[in-house]
């Protein structure tokens, strides 16, 4: 009985978490942002990008159209090598 007991429990966590996996709930493409569609907000989020910079984002991407790959955000004004660096592996355009 408490081996029944035991499994239950086990597999009651281990559907919670495969739940929560699925749903995205613990990462959203490996924190990944997509400078294509991320608000300001969010943009804001990124190292040394507060929304100042972010507003610059958004409004780089509304004139220019999407980026085309992920370091084309050092072509909006105060955004560059400094601000890749530290952000490179979290920004994404796709």
């Amino acid at each position: 009985m408490i081996i029944l007991k035991r499994f239950l429990v086990l597999s009651a966590i281990t559907f919670f978490v495969i739940g929560l996996a699925g749903n995205g709930a613990w990462a959203k493409e490996s924190g990944k942002i997509n400078v294509n569609k991320a608000s300001v907000e969010e943009l804001a989020q990124l190292d040394r990008v507060g929304t100042k910079y972010a507003q610059r984002i958004v409004e780089y991407r509304e004139k220019n159209g999407p980026f085309k790959q992920p370091e084309d955000i050092m072509k909006v004004k105060g955004i560059g090598m400094k601000v890749w660096e530290v952000n490179k592996d979290r920004i994404s355009v796709k």
